[in-house]
């Protein structure tokens, strides 16, 4: 991290390129501890598709799907085309506004409960009616995700078409991305919650999380910080309590010891920041939707050449695109890529290429069939990861570039700069710099916005020239975003008449860590070469706090817990201990602001806190309201390798970055007008 007296080591660290993956490299010896396996969450995939399959069943005999297209996604880490064609789905369209084509008597629409769909769906049957089909009258019917609405019912009704339609609903709640990743995989949370204050999304996420205390237990205790942690547990409570007939029966859990919620409003710095993790760069630089994305076809098959252009210029080859999903259950090393820091992606790049090049060269020395044999029994796990090497040589190329750019590294360095509190007045010059270079707008609103929190405030002369400035030069259609983000008290000026605690924590939480090895960290803040994300640090208050404690200005005693750290090897890794509470960390704890939760449940079974022990290992669940970073799950993903007992389960209402969150924040972007010919 920056300093006043040396440069930061991130932008340097990162404009150097990494070794050609064939050639060069280091070779750092850090060999992964054996993974504990924690909760198998397949049963929460397999929930989502039986629900499927019994909802596409009551419908009789054949039947078009009329889809939301933010759905198509979600749907397709849970179910395949062909089991929707086995439950005789004849054809499948978009759902948009325009008349219906279908040729099936049954009709179904799969759709969030949004209130432009019902009256885009109330004028498709309108239109179906009055120019009804040969075969007959139509069957409408409805599937909500996750659930019906009053709201949307009234729509119907007020078309006229209520009586016309079956309303049912789709359980489609939280989606297993990775083992140890869900997500309810919802749009724009963080603006319906935080901006709109619509509670929607609050219940959808207790509605998902009380799914999966049936399916593994009641979490013995619910600790979480900020207003709507607190809403989420007490919707947990109540409906524990007032709907015994599904819930009643649910005993207390043996494999989870906790749920900790954390509140997005409560570290707004952590998104907004540049991520420095593979997997948050793919997502930064060239997007991740849905554990998806779009990649050159060549880059997932050596054999498709780019096609030829049309055009007059047969030298421009036409690049085809092709989605591709990114998990680690298929590609092996995507898993031992993703959660690494940029800086040394390439490196490790190298040492694998090395070790596939011996590994196909070993076939010379090859002197027996059963040498041979066993040869061509690793053959293909060898393509496999050679297809896998070239995939993410091709992609760590894109993003090099990118790295080398002056703008990147001045607004990386003027990030960390602001994140250690190290004069700001000089990064709002740099700020305005990127700005009249028109760096991406959401670049420069992003850091603008990190300034305004880790420095109390922009000075109100400065403020408003920088407003002045942007809407001039990126369009005045951002306006209703900059008031949205002074709505939610992210771009103020100084003194602010909110409470901005950022500076106030920096010191008792550590967020900020010198000395950071990328290569063999020791330390979450890996994950933005020396910035520890706030809301992975509040996760740590509760599990590791040898983490933060070591800071002197937090007066607990550690007698007890030093004797609880083992030394395995070269590393450090802590047992697990039980979840404490929020003790000792009051201080920080009302400076941030928002509700503090901590709430013991007991079920049919009164069982006490679970107690990690050393043959046993236990889960920790961490929910984010608004969405998470993968830099977030990344640095959950380091605590659950450096710690003996416990594995965190991600969840979170969707995987976010600072400009999907800009993006959403905002309204619409213009339409272009077409020229007329």
């Amino acid at each position: 991290m920056a300093s006043s007296s040396s440069p930061l080591p991130g932008p340097s660290r990162l404009n150097q390129p990494p070794p050609a993956p064939s050639t060069s490299g280091d070779s750092e010896s850090t060999v992964p501890r054996p993974e504990e396996k924690g909760l198998d969450v397949g049963i929460l995939k397999e929930l989502a598709r039986s629900a499927l399959v019994e909802s596409l069943n009551d419908i009789q005999g054949a039947k078009t799907l009329i889809l939301d297209p933010a759905l198509a996604g979600p749907l397709g880490l849970v179910t395949e085309v062909a089991l929707l064609k086995h439950q005789a789905v004849d054809k499948m369209f978009w759902l948009e506004p325009g008349p219906l084509n279908v040729n099936t008597r049954n009709v179904v629409w799969l759709c969030r409960p949004k209130l432009e769909f019902m009256r885009t769906i109330a004028e498709q049957i309108q239109a179906q009616q009055s120019n009804p089909s040969s075969a007959g009258p139509l069957m409408y019917t409805i599937l909500l995700v996750p659930r019906a609405t009053e709201l949307c019912r009234r729509i119907l009704e007020d078309h006229g078409v209520a009586g016309d339609v079956t309303i049912s609903e789709f359980k489609l709640e939280l989606i297993p991305m990775e083992d140890d990743l869900l997500s309810l995989e919802m749009e724009d949370v963080a603006r319906d919650v935080f901006l709109n204050g619509d509670d929607t999304p609050i219940y959808y996420s207790s509605l998902a999380l009380m799914t999966f205390q049936r399916a593994f237990g009641l979490f013995p205790r619910i600790l979480g910080k900020g207003d709507g942690a607190k809403k989420i547990a007490d919707l947990l409570q109540r409906h524990h309590t007032t709907n015994p007939s599904l819930y009643g029966d649910i005993g207390t859990s043996s494999q989870v010891d906790g749920l900790i919620i954390i509140d997005r409003s409560i570290d707004w710095v952590t998104p907004m920041c540049t991520q420095l993790t593979y997997e948050g760069m793919l997502d930064e630089f060239v997007g991740i939707r849905n554990a998806h994305i779009e990649v050159d076809a060549t880059l997932l098959d050596s054999n498709t050449a780019p096609a030829p252009s049309p055009s007059a210029l047969p030298s421009t080859p036409i690049t085809k695109k092709r989605k591709h999903h990114l998990t680690s259950q298929k590609d092996t090393l995507y898993s031992e890529l993703r959660d690494l820091n940029f800086a040394v992606v390439g490196s490790r790049l190298s040492k694998v290429a090395r070790r596939l090049e011996g590994d196909y060269g070993g076939v010379k020395n090859l002197k027996s069939v059963s040498q041979m044999k066993e040869f061509v029994g690793k053959l293909g796990g060898l393509q496999n990861e050679q297809q896998s090497l070239r995939l993410h040589t091709g992609l760590t190329e894109l993003l090099m570039p990118i790295t080398r750019l002056e703008t990147f590294g001045r607004t990386l360095e003027a990030q960390q700069n602001l994140v250690a509190g190290y004069d700001p007045s000089s990064q709002l010059n740099t700020i305005e710099d990127l700005m009249n270079q028109e760096v991406d707008w959401r670049t420069v609103l992003r850091t603008a916005v990190i300034m305004s929190l880790t420095a109390g405030g922009i000075k109100p002369k400065s403020l408003e020239i920088f407003k002045r400035d942007f809407l001039q030069i990126y369009g005045y259609h951002h306006l209703p975003l900059l008031i949205a983000l002074q709505e939610l008290n992210l771009l103020v000026k100084s003194p602010p008449s909110v409470n901005l605690p950022f500076s106030n924590v920096r010191k008792p939480l550590r967020l900020v860590v010198d000395d950071i090895d990328d290569s063999n960290p020791n330390d979450i803040s890996y994950v933005y070469s020396g910035y520890a994300p706030l809301s992975i640090r509040l996760v740590q208050c509760l599990t590791m706090r040898n983490s933060i404690l070591s800071n002197p200005s937090v007066s607990l005693s550690l007698s007890q817990n030093q004797s609880q750290i083992e030394e395995t090897g070269r590393k450090g890794i802590q047992r697990a201990l039980p979840l404490s509470g929020w003790k000792g960390f009051e201080d920080s704890l009302s400076v941030l602001g928002g509700a503090t939760v901590d709430v013991r449940q007991h079920g049919e079974k009164r069982d006490g806190s679970i107690i990690p022990d050393e043959n046993k290992t236990t889960t920790t669940v961490v929910f984010f309201l608004g969405g998470c970073t993968f830099t977030e799950i990344a640095a959950l993903r380091w605590m659950s390798r450096k710690t003996k007992g416990r594995r965190f389960l991600i969840a979170t209402t969707g995987i976010i970055n600072g400009n999907t969150l800009m993006e959403s924040f905002g309204d619409n972007p213009p339409v272009q007008l077409k020229q007329q010919t």
